[in-house]
């Protein structure tokens, strides 16, 4: 596997400091269910507003021939297909629009979602897994292949599965690869009591 741990101003989490967007996935390991239903009970366990879980996933095994793996797969951005077509496992990340609790709007419900996610991404890497978040997918190709009801909204699609060498990829999927990790400094978006005052 590529490590690439966040270079941070102060100590973090490992898993956080570990949880990277790898494309290089091992087409021989399966993720078995028992390990998925890992992924999926993190998700289930993230905060939401009134604790209404408003997320949806919809999961697909590549190598199992009832999935429609291939028909999600159709779902995604060319781009992307270059690489996901390695991952054992893929999921939608859906948001609804709505409490259950009493059918009004829930503006929270994307956030809730993207928690949830990130839920899933974290256990994937205590697990030594990799789960790659995308939003190069068709969004309409995805509710009119698998009937998503209209109150939902697909967030992103998810690879699941076994982190590979880098060099299992070619070219500009290689480089992306091993590129370095940056991120903005503190100070560019996080601010102490006014707006664009930067903490340092």
């Amino acid at each position: 596997m590529n490590q690439k741990p966040a270079i941070t101003s102060v100590p973090i989490n490992e898993i956080i400091a570990n949880r990277w967007s790898g494309r290089a996935y091992d087409t021989e390991q399966p993720v078995e269910k028992e390990q998925l239903m890992a992924l999926l009970e993190a998700a289930r366990w993230a905060p939401s507003c009134f604790g209404d879980q408003p997320y949806r996933y919809l999961v697909w095994f590549r190598d199992d021939e009832n999935s429609r793996w291939e028909d999600a797969f159709k779902c995604i951005a060319p781009v992307n297909q270059e690489w996901v077509k390695n991952a054992p496992v893929l999921i939608a990340a859906i948001a609804y629009s709505k409490f259950k609790r009493n059918g009004n709007p829930n503006m929270w419900g994307q956030y809730d979602t993207g928690a949830a996610s990130e839920n899933l991404c974290l256990q994937a890497v205590s697990m030594g897994m990799m789960a790659h978040q995308m939003g190069g997918f068709s969004a309409d190709a995805l509710i009119e292949a698998f009937s998503i009801p209209g109150d939902f909204t697909p967030m992103a699609m998810i690879a699941v599965g076994w982190p590979a060498p880098a060099d299992t990829l070619e070219g500009l999927l290689h480089d992306r690869e091993i590129m370095e990790r940056v991120r903005s400094p503190l100070s560019d978006n996080f601010f102490l009591n006014e707006w664009g005052n930067g903490i340092k």
